[in-house]
């Protein structure tokens, strides 16, 4: 995601990543506490779509995804409760770059290990590809006016700018915390990673491995192996040492590696592996 300058942003209402762009419709329906039903909510979605197309296979699940055709996923749901008020979000795949969306939900980084509700892969596709004509503003509209015949409202849309700090203040705000490390990793539940990865030089390559135990985007202990042939051990540990208390953050272990490979004697060729040994760690955050 960094490599192609995709932000990364965490929701509030929790659940498995979400690939978004234009091409990807976010829905929200806002309720009381008392009146939210996810069930009502994915039959506006689904009526909405059968209604450009009665023929189109859509349906919800147990999981409140919805499929096309009975197997390819076009939308998932998160949601949050509150003590009076809650909401919930779902998606529908219209134009989505698939490739783009494959290549960014694969995990750089095997062996991560926590409490978290995990992710269930499955295939997917763009109800454009289903159908020339669903795009993604003939959806909105159609949804927008199932909405209203099935809550009973006669309400107008209205277009809403969510960059207009006028009409929504404190919005930038808002939108700037679930941008800031404080929160996409610094609230996070505690979890480790326990992988083991390749070192390259021009020479030689061989197996390292990484176990790191991380509570609320800190790293609480750190431990990388790498084999005594390839790098001298004392040079590994003082690496694993320098990460201990700093946060799980690529932007700051960069930091921590330069001030550490400038201690280094000088022997380019020690410089040259624990520069890669530093790079694939920091690749791994």
């Amino acid at each position: 995601m960094r490599q192609k300058g995709i932000p990364l942003a965490r929701r509030r209402s929790g659940g498995g990543t979400v690939f978004h762009d234009l091409g990807n419709v976010n829905l929200t329906f806002f309720t009381s506490k008392k009146n939210y039903d996810r069930h009502r909510n994915l039959q506006v979605v689904t009526s909405a779509l059968k209604g450009l197309r009665p023929d189109l296979d859509v349906r919800a699940t147990e999981r409140f995804d919805i499929l096309l055709n009975g197997h390819h996923k076009i939308s998932g749901t998160a949601a949050k409760l509150g003590r009076t008020a809650a909401y919930h979000h779902c998606t529908l795949l219209c134009s989505v770059d698939r490739a783009l969306l494959s290549a960014v939900l694969k995990p750089t980084c095997q062996g991560i290990k926590s409490n978290a509700t995990q992710s269930v892969p499955s295939p997917v596709k763009n109800l454009l590809d289903e159908d020339p004509t669903l795009d993604c503003d003939t959806i909105m509209d159609s949804v927008a006016s199932q909405y209203n015949t099935e809550f009973g409202f006669s309400s107008p849309v209205t277009l809403v700018d969510p960059s207009d700090e006028l009409s929504l203040p404190g919005i930038q705000r808002m939108a700037h915390e679930l941008l800031a490390w404080e929160w996409t990793f610094g609230r996070t539940p505690k979890f480790s990673i326990c992988t083991t990865f390749k070192l390259k030089d021009d020479m030689s390559i061989c197996n390292a491995t990484l176990n790191m135990d991380i509570k609320n985007g800190i790293i609480e202990s750190c431990d990388i192996e790498v084999p005594s042939d390839w790098l001298p051990v004392e040079l590994s540990r003082e690496f694993s040492l320098h990460l201990i208390g700093g946060k799980l953050c690529p932007y700051e272990t960069s930091v921590l590696a330069a001030e550490l490979l400038r201690t280094i004697p000088q022997n380019k060729e020690l410089e040259r592996k624990m520069y890669n040994l530093c790079r694939r760690v920091i690749f791994m955050m």
